[in-house]
């Protein structure tokens, strides 16, 4: 009779950053850690989030004993709503993390899910929980840009399965505990069988700089602004809104906070008691906007150059509330992720084309620092929990094979490191491991008809579903629209006829003629979405995928 192995099979988070989802099975039980969503590459605009494919573990729902969060950042947390949705059990999902994470995923589920569907439950450091015969999941602090995170320890007959999550070794971390070697050592002398390490930032050598260098960036930066500034960051990067709050209120400058996740989030930081702003230094947006703007710090959502985001609007000239002017200061704390690079620059190019100074890394590099291991740090982990198999997780497929040589350089021989891909089944034995075929997995892409109401689209099934694509020309220099919106519909099987759809485009048309000033890409797809949709739902009750296509000459 063959001995019984650890399977472990990524559906996200492998060969791309974000939707993250690993699932894990020994002997009939299923544990899976984190259930992200990721933005949408350059070729899907219009589409708003993309999740993973839980077909698997629906049809072995029987098996599932827990969901484990390892923070709360949106690429590990932002499918745990559609992911409830999907799998809608009849027995509540136990889900565990951080104070912060479940608080965060509460939030959204409530928002987006039915919390019906959930039963969450606070973890505390270096505790054990049993999750059914097989497996018990401690979570050890690690230090990373978002308090309460957490690597995972997973024990099993077979020995410890450690989990990274997002992780670095920052000794001056602004918020929460130093990551804890001194138990991942113990762990490690007890023996590891398999390491799935965060290996996005294995390009870059030494250490990663620690978040206190950020501190200093932003007060130089905050104090010597002439005029309002506007700081974008995630909306769950807690300790960069701490620092940045922190740096407004020495310099004299009330905040205010614009966007609807930057919102929730601060919200559920304060209620924590993570974020504890001084007082009287949060005010509202209109009390801000009146104020001399040397006397102003805007917090906004639009890091990554999201389409509906506060920031995107407000490059356009089309936020009823901010308007930036010569001698206005934006601070990108962020860097792009893979994919969106090509939004970001937009973002920037049309603020700049307001006159507004704009600070981002490749000019300032110390106003962002990366939550994730570089090279040294990546090799202290191995050093520390010595496992028998290394995995790397959480990046591009460069950063896996990179990550390879790196653990190569440390005597892993290449047998012992395994490079996944996405719905590859990996299995392991005490002393070997195997590839084990596939299962079916791929993007679901999420398309937000209301902020309230998403629908889901497999990319498979679009082409029979339905999609109405809007063309149009720009002129790059100064974003103003020289043709189009050309509006053509496929595969709608007569669900809108000729002369509904040339209605639609004509509004849509009139309306964007009364748009002033020039147009960035997110704020061409955000209100080619929004007013096309809300049209084409009136005037013929169906709900199309929309993609935006935008040209510039």
């Amino acid at each position: 009779m063959a001995k019984p192995r650890l399977r472990i099979i990524p559906l996200g988070g492998v060969g791309e950053i974000g939707k993250s989802l690993t699932v894990y099975e020994y002997r009939g039980e299923m544990v899976l850690i984190d259930a992200g969503a990721k933005f949408p590459e350059e070729e899907l605009r219009g589409i708003d989030l993309i999740i993973p494919d839980v077909r698997y573990i629906k049809e072995r729902l029987s098996k599932l004993r827990g969901l484990l969060l390892t923070h709360g950042h949106e690429d590990h947390i932002g499918g745990v709503p559609f992911l409830l949705n999907e799998l809608a059990s009849a027995a509540p999902i136990r889900i565990y993390g951080s104070e912060f994470a479940i608080a965060y995923a509460r939030a959204k589920v409530e928002e987006l899910g039915n919390p019906k569907l959930a039963k969450f439950d606070v973890v505390r450091p270096h505790t054990r929980y049993r999750l059914g015969k097989y497996f018990e999941a401690e979570f050890i602090p690690v230090t990373h840009s978002i308090p309460g995170s957490y690597a995972i320890a997973l024990h099993t007959p077979l020995g410890w399965v450690i989990h990274t999550g997002d992780y670095k070794f920052d000794p001056t971390p602004p918020l929460g505990p130093t990551t804890d070697e001194e138990r991942l050592r113990e762990i490690g002398r007890e023996g590891v069988l398999v390491l799935l390490s965060d290996a996005v930032r294995v390009e870059r050598p030494g250490h990663t700089p620690s978040e206190a260098v950020v501190s200093e960036a932003l007060d130089r930066i905050i104090g010597q602004a002439p005029g309002r500034v506007v700081l974008t960051t995630f909306a769950s990067n807690i300790t960069r809104i701490d620092q940045a709050i922190r740096a407004a209120h020495r310099h004299g400058r009330k905040v205010a906070i614009s966007g609807r996740s930057m919102e929730q989030s601060t919200r559920i930081a304060m209620e924590l008691g993570y974020l504890k702003p001084p007082d009287g230094v949060i005010v509202p947006l209109d009390v801000a906007m009146a104020l001399p703007p040397r006397q102003v710090m805007l917090l906004t959502t639009g890091s990554q150059g999201e389409a509906t985001a506060a920031l995107a609007r407000i490059a356009s000239g089309d936020h009823p509330h901010i308007h930036l002017a010569e001698g206005d200061t934006v601070i990108f704390s962020a860097t792009p992720i893979p994919g969106n690079e090509e939004t970001v620059s937009q973002t920037i190019d049309a603020l700049f084309r307001r006159g507004v100074r704009v600070i981002y890394p490749e000019i300032e590099p110390m106003v962002h620092v990366s939550g994730h291991a570089s090279r040294e740090e990546l090799k202290l982990m191995l050093r520390l929990v010595r496992p028998r198999f290394c995995v790397p997780i959480h990046g591009e497929y460069r950063h896996l094979a990179l990550y390879r040589e790196l653990a190569m350089e440390l005597g892993y021989p290449p047998e012992r490191i395994i490079i996944p891909e996405l719905g590859s089944v990996l299995t392991f034995g005490r002393d070997d491991a195997r590839r084990e075929g596939t299962v079916d997995t791929g993007p679901i892409l999420v398309d937000f008809v209301t902020s309230q109401h998403a629908i889901l689209r497999r990319r498979d099934e679009i082409a029979t579903s339905g999609v109405i694509i809007a063309t149009f020309v720009i002129d790059r220099e100064t974003g103003k629209l020289i043709a189009g919106p050309e509006v053509t519909a496929q595969g709608l099987n007569g669900q809108i006829s000729p002369e509904v759809l040339a209605k639609v485009t004509e509004d849509f048309r009139r309306f964007l003629q009364r748009q002033k000033g020039g147009f960035s890409h997110g704020y061409l797809v955000s209100r080619t979405k929004h007013v096309l949709g809300r049209q084409l739902y009136r005037r013929a009750k169906t709900r199309p995928l929309i993609l935006p296509i935008i040209s510039e000459l």
